[in-house]
């Protein structure tokens, strides 16, 4: 039985006080939480301060991105054995903003997903579609071209203990999620895709969902057999409201 992951992507929100505040709530709020796993990801510039006070919780600390480079001469860059040294565990690779914003192609992405792991941590690869895509019919086939660059450069291998969140492009931010039904299609045949290649691996790979969870939408979500958990935007700035979708995830993991 997958142990769900809910992890909350800070993306470029924070400051110092905010960070101090927001975590205390979350410690507060997600004491009694021993079922379902949890993570944040704030800003780079605020994961030393992270760390500090996740301290004594169950919170792992992860990050939005890292370096495909190890060291050397890129300004402005994060490189993975640095997030690994102030505590990062889990890493957000390919999330649709760097995909569109930053321009990262799927074979950049795959290389950050090997950096990641060679350094210890576990990669969290975001896929899904846009709207586009998914009114043409095409989800499956750009959800499978995301994940194929990872499985043809590094093998099904890569995908012990790892995460893979699917994120439809048209969902992230903008108020609209897919249906329960909808998301669990995907994510069933994600975990189908994959178990082409390897049946024990797509069976222990955790699949979350992102896209607009709230709320009002996550318990339902979570009752779905491949639906592992979510990855949380704007929700997750809030300690209540995060803490909403976590007790939704570990009561759907006790049922």
């Amino acid at each position: 039985m997958r142990k769900p992951l809910v992890m909350g992507n800070w993306k470029l929100n924070g400051n110092n006080q905010m960070v101090k505040e927001l975590i205390e709530g979350l410690k507060s709020e997600l004491a009694t939480v021993t079922d379902c796993d949890v993570a944040i990801a704030p800003p780079s510039m605020y994961l030393s301060q992270a760390e500090l006070l996740i301290q004594g919780s169950k919170i792992a600390l992860g990050a939005q991105n890292a370096d495909v480079n190890i060291q050397g001469a890129f300004t402005g860059e994060t490189s993975a054995a640095m997030l690994k040294d102030v505590g990062v565990h889990y890493v957000i690779l390919g999330h649709s903003e760097r995909r569109t914003y930053h321009k990262e192609s799927n074979e950049l992405i795959a290389k950050k997903f090997a950096v990641v792991k060679a350094a210890g941590m576990t990669p969290v690869l975001c896929i899904g579609e846009t709207e586009a895509e998914n009114e043409a019919g095409q989800t499956e086939a750009v959800c499978q071209q995301q994940l194929d660059a990872v499985l043809n450069a590094l093998g099904s291998d890569a995908f012990n203990q790892a995460v893979i969140a699917y994120e439809p492009v048209w969902a992230i931010g903008t108020g609209k999620s897919a249906t329960p039904a909808q998301a669990q299609a995907v994510h069933q045949f994600i975990r189908q895709h994959i178990a082409k290649h390897d049946a024990k691996v797509a069976e222990q790979v955790i699949i979350q969902y992102g896209g607009s969870v709230n709320a009002d939408n996550a318990a339902e979500l979570f009752t779905q057999p491949d639906i592992d958990g979510a990855l949380v935007g704007g929700a997750s700035l809030k300690a209540d409201a995060f803490a909403v979708i976590v007790k939704a995830a570990e009561q759907a993991y006790k049922a």
